[in-house]
């Protein structure tokens, strides 16, 4: 078991049931973060909590404890004519949407019609079960192999937790 706060460093590869992989870091620099702390998805982060040193498993975790069931609530319309002041939507188009608080966040277009253009706020993993076979390869008190996520290459991880 690793304690909450305390950081572990691990190897995995995420697929989908039907065995698509759809990250890893096989191949590439350590993912680290803090137990307990939100930096991932929740299931991801308890069964990595309940590993020990230089375990190896692989868990399958829920879109519940995983990005979230798809909701399609969050599927909005806004009107065609405001759109194209912008740009030409068209389906499949994935968008950078302002929010209230002033941060954006990805969106996909779902459908264009006449006078409207439906954007999907979904997660793209949203109400997906995921597959991980996880190796602790490391346990630190403070991070040891640098900040961000090893496996999308960026800066820092997103507001929805790290990209995988």
């Amino acid at each position: 078991m690793i304690e909450n706060g305390k950081f572990a460093a691990i190897k995995y590869t995420g697929f989908f049931d039907n065995k698509e992989v759809f990250d890893s870091n096989e191949d590439g620099d350590l993912l680290e973060f803090e137990i307990g702390s939100g930096m991932i998805i929740p299931g991801l982060d308890k069964a990595v909590a309940d590993m020990n040193l230089d375990e190896e498993k692989e868990v399958r975790i829920e879109p519940a404890e995983a990005y979230g069931e798809y909701d399609d609530a969050r599927v909005q319309p806004m009107p065609i004519d405001q759109v194209r002041q912008s740009f030409e939507p068209q389906e499949g188009m994935v968008i950078e949407v302002g929010m209230a608080n002033g941060m954006t966040m990805p969106a996909q277009i779902k459908q264009v019609t006449d006078s409207e253009v439906f954007i999907d706020l979904n997660h793209p993993m949203a109400g997906k079960t995921l597959n991980f076979k996880v190796k602790v390869v490391d346990i630190n008190d403070s991070p040891k192999y640098g900040s961000g996520c090893s496996s999308c290459g960026e800066g820092s991880c997103g507001e929805d937790g790290c990209c995988c």
